[in-house]
């Protein structure tokens, strides 16, 4: 891949993780078991040229090793065309829907 899709309408925000291990909790933990990611996470590795990312501050959000980057959606496009090189994807984790309960 070369370029992320546009967020969807409640997708405000662009959140790159900083570190494979932070991804991985994401793609592994969270995504799993969320139907809207259908019930599947990928890691992905990609290189952005520094001079687009400078104003973009990192941040911790949790642990310290939980540091992502908000960018707006409405600068994705600016991101998209800052890659360099391919998106790799470097981790799959599947995860199932929940058995349908039987309410009586």
């Amino acid at each position: 891949m070369r370029a992320f899709p546009p967020r969807l309408s409640w997708q405000p925000i662009f959140y790159p993780v900083l570190n494979e291990t932070y991804a991985t909790e994401i793609a592994r933990d969270w995504n799993t078991k969320d139907a809207a990611s259908g019930y599947v996470g990928y890691v992905t590795r990609f290189g952005v040229r520094a001079d687009f990312l400078a104003p973009y501050e990192a941040r911790v959000v949790g642990a310290q090793r939980h540091q992502e980057l908000w960018i707006p959606a409405e600068d994705l496009a600016g991101l998209n065309e800052n890659i360099v090189g391919l998106i790799e994807v470097i981790a799959e984790f599947r995860g199932r829907a929940p058995e349908p309960t039987n309410q009586s």
